[in-house]
């Protein structure tokens, strides 16, 4: 099992919170699911990409363009850079914070990541 598939459940939790959020017309709570969601995923090429993309389109439906325009450099990043692993850990992702500053985990995101790491390791 690869990180993309051990990560992939609690992904798409954030991914489902988001969108209810998204239902009930919580813009800013979505936008902190996308960004947990992020986090989870920021060592998955797919999940940092995905993420990034449901940023983008966030961004766009809400007519907020300095997001937008940071999600496309942002995206293009998550392609080019999580398989060398230029990641700063615990970024959350939004175009308000440097692409290159590392932040601290929550104990959630923590706590999952590690357990799709120890899955990968077991095989």
């Amino acid at each position: 099992m690869n990180f993309t598939q051990a990560i992939r459940f609690s992904v798409l939790r954030e991914l489902a919170q988001a969108r209810r959020a998204r239902r009930l017309a919580f813009s800013a709570q979505e936008f902190t699911h996308l960004e947990n969601a992020h986090v989870l995923g920021q060592e998955s090429t797919y999940w940092h990409t995905y993420t990034h993309w449901r940023m983008l389109v966030w961004g766009w439906q809400h007519k907020v363009y300095p997001e937008v325009a940071g999600q496309v450099l942002r995206i293009v990043g998550a392609l080019s850079k999580t398989a060398i692993g230029l990641l700063p850990t615990g970024n959350t992702g939004g175009a308000n914070v440097s692409p290159f500053k590392p932040m601290p985990l929550s104990s959630e995101c923590a706590q999952a990541i590690a357990q799709a790491k120890s899955r990968c390791a077991k095989g």
